[in-house]
């Protein structure tokens, strides 16, 4: 297995800055986050949502695109991933990602998947997604990019076999599965080595965070009452090296992405922690 980071998570860094210090910490890749920074938060503090130093503008033309390739090359880092935020399920920004991913040489990008907060029914939601997924597929095989759809709370996609329900209509040769299981603390919880089982070939990609349940108060009618949040990765719940094991187990040999949102440690400290943590499991 091999180490990327998601620069989502090293929002102070500067692109140039991101790739020397992925490279001292020993890892093997970069995930470039896809996202613009507004314009009224260019004085702010650097922050994984808004000002983010290490982000790629959607905007840029494509020569000024290159760059982002050109820098993680210099250093012997592969672009693993433009990581966009596409939950809108738009075609046409899909596309755009799809373009940039082929000209940067990434292996994948980020597909949307429709979030859930109980407002809409869900199955008119999967069908939605299921929809958006099938056009992606033939963009993937047009651009030569694999899609994958992440584990994520808060949408229809919150644990494996969710993902997989998505997924599983397409071929697994282009659309695959980033598995999260520190989002799936919030919500999707599964026992890691069968949710890998059922995703076989369509395991694409893994991120790894943390995350735990803190007691938060009592509800009106006297019992307690919970809220998960993130949590540095030697102090969740998430068991990296039982996760490690299983993914051994069924022949996983991809990448492992730091995405850490404790703020227990400064972007060059966290890739060194990761790296090490990592490696002390392999």
């Amino acid at each position: 297995m091999k180490l990327s980071v998601f620069t989502v998570v090293t929002p102070d860094l500067t692109p140039e800055e991101l790739v020397l210090a992925a490279k001292e910490a020993g890892l093997d890749g970069v995930e470039w986050r896809f996202k613009e920074v507004p314009a009224s938060a260019a004085g702010e503090k650097p922050s994984f949502w808004s000002n983010n130093l290490c982000s790629i503008d959607p905007s840029l033309p494509a020569d000024q695109m290159q760059k982002f390739k050109d820098l993680a090359l210099a250093q012997g880092l592969e672009v693993v991933s433009i990581t966009p935020y596409l939950n809108h399920l738009d075609l046409k920004d899909t596309e755009h990602v799809f373009r940039t991913a082929q000209q940067l040489g990434a292996k994948m990008i980020r597909l949307g998947v429709a979030g859930y907060n109980a407002s809409a029914d869900y199955n008119e939601l999967y069908d939605k997604t299921v929809r958006y997924l099938k056009e992606a597929e033939q963009m993937a095989k047009q651009y030569g990019v694999k899609g994958i759809i992440e584990t994520h709370h808060g949408t229809i996609a919150p644990s494996a076999g969710l993902a997989h329900r998505l997924v599983s209509h397409c071929s697994p040769d282009h659309i695959g599965v980033l598995y999260d299981p520190g989002n799936m603390i919030h919500e999707g919880f599964e026992h890691s080595r069968m949710g890998l089982q059922l995703l076989g070939p369509y395991l694409a990609h893994v991120h790894i965070k943390n995350a735990e349940w803190i007691r938060e108060g009592t509800r009106e009618d006297g019992t307690v009452k919970w809220r998960s949040k993130w949590a540095p990765m030697r102090e969740g719940i998430v068991d990296f090296t039982s996760l490690l094991n299983d993914l051994k187990s069924v022949g996983y040999d991809g990448y492992l992405g730091i995405e850490d949102f404790s703020e227990q440690y400064t972007s060059r400290e966290l890739l060194k922690e990761f790296a090490q943590l990592m490696r002390e499991r392999m």
